[in-house]
């Protein structure tokens, strides 16, 4: 993989540009790290505007792409554009004489578009996921991952993934002593741990009608230590069990437990950012029991365990 040609199309996103010519297109041979012959490339070189308001100059053409080892594909805007045929067509060139794609975030569309995904397991950020999967039914879109690595493409979420996913690829080529050095020339961990889901904002719908249990969601929010079951809320709702389920279904969208279980995760998740209580501490306080029963759900809900997600997100030095 000593060759990497990044494709653009009529516009592109500076950020994930950036990434990969972080990645691959500096030299830091004075550090001991790989060098690779980079270029960026365009079905129409020239100055390509981005996303955030400036041009960069492309200077060379879809030719370059047959060159590469690794074709890497940054988000792709706009989504509802059509993509160039001979963009696509060297994609698929590339792709069938053995060159890796790489794609970041949206530009996971360009290689469904191309029809390399088809079969495939692939992500792209969470907030597009369903948007995948709708447009190109036989992707087997995975929207809960930092990236994933099917057949000749390796695609990533949101954009910050992408660094995960070069890192993977230097890891895979170079050994993980030199995806590790420059990981810490980047300023980021060589490996995260879990996926998109520790991500994702996840609020609770509110409630249809302004008042109908609006009382009662807001003490179950502050009570949300206590084992607070159906027939408990039912009670001071004053309602069956039945009706009450029903009822707040209808209001919140949700079923009383898995409004309970959100809440208490949003709550756990505060509390290990911005406080020092143990793992054990902050899984009573939101509700949990223990820390076997925060681990559970936190894992199984956000993809990581409460322990690193705190080193990831601690608001304050320990």
């Amino acid at each position: 993989m000593r060759n990497v040609a990044a494709v653009v199309g009529d516009q592109v996103a500076a950020f994930e540009l950036g990434i990969v010519c972080q990645v691959f297109g500096l030299d830091r041979s004075d550090d001991g790290l790989p060098v690779h012959d980079f270029a960026v490339c365009a079905p129409r070189p020239g100055p390509i505007p981005t996303t955030s308001g400036f041009p960069v100059q492309v200077e060379h053409g879809l030719e370059r792409v047959a060159e590469a080892d690794l074709v890497a594909v940054p988000a792709w805007p706009p989504l509802d554009a059509p993509a160039p045929e001979p963009l696509l067509a060297a994609l698929r060139e590339a792709a069938g004489r053995g060159a890796r794609v790489l794609t970041i975030c949206t530009g996971a569309f360009l290689a469904a578009a191309a029809g390399l995904l088809d079969g495939r397991r692939a992500t792209t950020h969470w907030q597009f996921a369903g948007l995948l999967a709708r447009r190109h039914p036989r992707v087997r879109v995975d929207p809960g991952i930092l990236y994933v690595e099917d057949g000749p493409v390796l695609s990533s979420a949101g954009a910050a993934a992408g660094i995960d996913a070069c890192l993977h690829l230097v890891r895979l080529e170079h050994g993980a002593a030199t995806a590790n050095a420059l990981a810490r020339r980047l300023v980021v961990p060589a490996h995260r741990s879990g996926g998109q889901a520790q991500y994702v904002e996840a609020p609770m719908p509110p409630p249809r009608t302004p008042y109908e249990l609006a009382e009662l969601l807001d003490w179950m929010q502050q009570h949300l230590d206590r084992p607070l079951t159906v027939e408990t809320l039912a009670a001071r709702a004053a309602m069956s069990p039945r009706t009450f389920a029903r009822r707040f279904k209808a209001l919140t969208g949700t079923t009383p437990h898995r409004w309970l279980l959100e809440r208490r995760l949003q709550l756990a998740e505060e509390l290990l950012e911005g406080t020092e209580l143990s793992v054990e501490a902050v899984a009573v306080r939101a509700g949990f029991g223990g820390a076997d029963g925060l681990r559970h759900h936190f894992a199984a809900r956000r993809g990581v365990a409460p322990a690193a997600y705190r080193r990831a997100f601690r608001r304050h030095p320990p």
